[in-house]
């Protein structure tokens, strides 16, 4: 296999320095540990750190390498063990809010040509959680595909009317069924999976993501749990994520199940997301209107007028009620720690010159 295969297209070429490549060598990150990599060189998968000084220079969780990258490293030990220099530029990240109370970018997976947000048809099923995945993943120009699983579970009038209900808020929305329980189940997935292209899997545990990869690969390679009986809420089995090739090229990375999807810094996520409400609000009599009490909100006159359902407009309001909080809280969290990498900094020259 070569470094094409693994999705090193132009777009990645154009971004590299030339001289660069007199001194290292193209990976891309096929899983991310703790404090260690598995990188691929279009050959062989190698274990792999980064250096001191790309750990220093880091800020955020957004500073370090993750599963899909393609970075600049070193080889050593005839290949068996390799640094990580640089992070190449990215075609695409996916983000999110860290889970808690914590007030930090979370990295999925970067360099995604397309995301299939998974819900079952059984307990799993949800537009409002579904138009939070889709604007994380508009946020990052990503391709999404509503992919719905267990589709044996219910009848096919059932079936079509939740995905009438999903095309009737998101009519340019690609979705696809599918179902674990028979080898044509899946077909439909197989079918939009392209050599070279990286996809990958986002949804709550116990939808079925591992055992479509098992499925997919033809053989159970990697382990899957069980789903209670009264809530259809499954246990966190994918724990790390790890970018797996595919028998016809395609590249598929599996996520562990999100309970929490909190996002921030997604202006253009929710514009694509809703963008009936993103067009009326350019009618709206006031150009920072909130959309909440304003007289001459066209929002909220389509609201009253029931062209805009309640629960979308509530969700959407949500969302950027949540992005404001949780960019002002990050901002003051990353003045704090400039301040104090200030203080240290001092301090350790100060102790120098008594020296």
């Amino acid at each position: 296999m070569n470094k094409e295969k693994l999705g090193f297209s132009n777009w990645f070429k154009d971004r590299i320095n030339s001289t660069d490549l007199n001194k290292y060598q193209i990976a891309r990150v096929i899983t991310v540990n703790k404090d260690s990599y598995i990188i691929n060189n279009g050959n062989d998968d190698v274990y792999a750190e980064i250096t001191g000084k790309l750990m220093f220079k880091s800020d955020s969780p957004l500073d370090y390498p993750t599963t899909g990258d393609w970075v600049l490293v070193q080889f050593f030990n005839e290949e068996s063990f390799a640094v990580i220099h640089e992070i190449l530029p990215r075609k695409s990240l996916l983000k999110r809010k860290a889970s808690g109370e914590k007030i930090e970018y979370q990295i999925i997976a970067a360099n995604v040509d397309a995301a299939f947000i998974i819900q079952s048809l059984d307990f799993d099923y949800n537009i409002r959680r579904l138009e939070r995945y889709l604007t994380m993943i508009n946020e990052c120009n990503i391709y999404p595909v509503v992919l719905l699983s267990k589709s044996d579970l219910i009848s096919y009038e059932e079936i079509e009317r939740k995905k009438a209900d999903i095309y009737n808020v998101m009519p340019n929305i690609q979705i696809v069924t599918c179902t674990n329980s028979n080898v044509s189940g899946f077909n439909g997935v197989k079918d939009l999976l392209e050599p070279g292209k990286t996809y990958c899997l986002l949804g709550s545990s116990g939808v079925g993501k591992t055992t479509l990869i098992n499925n997919l690969l033809g053989d159970v390679l990697f382990k899957t749990g069980t789903v209670r009986k009264n809530d259809g809420k499954g246990r966190h089995v994918t724990t790390s994520r790890q970018l797996i090739i595919l028998d016809n090229g395609a590249m598929i990375i599996d996520t562990p199940g999100m309970r929490e999807l909190g996002n921030f810094s997604i202006d253009s996520g929710l514009e694509n997301t809703f963008n009936e409400i993103s067009e009326l609000s350019y009618s709206c009599r006031y150009k920072d209107c909130t959309h909440t009490i304003e007289k001459g909100c066209a929002v909220l006159t389509a609201l009253k007028d029931g062209l805009i359902s309640i629960k979308r407009y509530e969700n959407y309001m949500k969302m950027k009620k949540e992005s404001i909080y949780n960019e002002m809280s990050y901002y003051e969290k990353r003045q704090k720690d400039k301040q104090f990498g200030k203080m240290c900094k001092s301090i350790i020259k100060q102790k120098k010159n008594r020296t």
